[in-house]
């Protein structure tokens, strides 16, 4: 298995260990998932997300269907979403953020085609149409096109056509700041999730339950993370995460956004560093 491939199967398992309101992790199952299934997920999906002879969208269908293969559901269509470019990024060389967005501006029709057939495989929950580029018909722009039209309403689609500003900003700069402050696993990767979960409402949820759901779920996501940042000791807080947990998933939300968005920051600085010791190995 490729560095590639192990970088992505690595970010996958810290986002499992770390503890996330609403979400599926080590500490408590929810949605009709385990975190058995999301690891087995990231070890079916990372060959085929990995592979530099296939162009982005077709890595994209190709995991897809290597995760339901392995798991019979749809665990990680937006994780798989933001990492295949990530990963084909790397493959350029160069700084990442620059090579992402080349590969972003480089995205074809063909990609789009492949891309609308993982998302129609994947079935996620609130799919709905659209009046422009619907997943259902035949793909007549480029996969970046196709993401703009759904950028205001779904956060992983924005990371197109933002150049991934969430994921090298956000995600990237709270990782960076848990390091300093010395942060042990698995904590820095919870601050991610938190600080995406209260950052916007989780267009996961949005889609599936409403905007005034997601936004009472942000609400909440606030306060809980000025507890945690605020904490002599993160480790503190688990449970007041846990009971968070317990209520959100009481109310059948999933905040599964910000999930994805928290593997593709962990990955994308796991290939960051991958990158830098290639350069420093030349």
């Amino acid at each position: 298995m490729n560095e590639i491939a192990e970088a992505f199967i690595a970010a996958c398992r810290d986002e499992i260990a770390a503890p996330k309101p609403g979400n599926v992790h080590v500490f408590a199952d929810g949605h009709g998932m385990t975190a058995h299934d999301f690891l087995r997920s990231a070890e079916a999906a990372a060959p085929a997300l990995s592979n530099s002879a296939l162009p982005v969208g077709a890595r994209i269908l190709a995991a897809v269907e290597a995760t339901f293969a392995a798991v019979g559901m749809n665990t990680n269509l937006g994780i798989v979403l933001l990492c295949a470019p990530l990963a084909a990024a790397a493959q350029r060389g160069g700084g990442l953020r620059e090579a992402v967005k080349q590969t972003v501006a480089g995205l074809t029709r063909l990609d789009a085609e492949s891309t609308f057939h993982a998302i129609l495989r994947a079935a996620p929950a609130g799919l709905g149409t659209a009046f422009r580029h619907d997943v259902r018909g035949p793909a007549s722009v480029n996969l970046l096109e196709a993401m703009r039209e759904a950028a205001g309403r779904d956060r992983v689609a924005f990371q197109y056509t933002s150049d991934f500003t969430d994921i090298f900003e956000t995600g990237m700069g709270t990782l960076a700041s848990a390091r300093v402050s010395g942060w042990p696993p698995p904590w820095p990767v919870a601050a991610v999730y938190l600080a995406f979960l209260a950052g916007f409402p989780d267009s996961h949820i949005a889609r599936k339950n409403g905007r005034e759901a997601a936004v009472s779920v942000q609400i909440e996501a606030v306060e809980a993370r000025k507890r945690f940042m605020n904490a002599a000791n993160p480790a503190e807080t688990l449970p007041d995460l846990l009971s968070f947990d317990r209520r959100i998933k009481a109310c059948g939300l999933n905040p599964g956004t910000s999930a994805d968005l928290t593997v593709a920051s962990v990955f994308a600085d796991r290939l960051t560093r991958i990158l830098i010791n290639r350069r420093n190995n030349d």
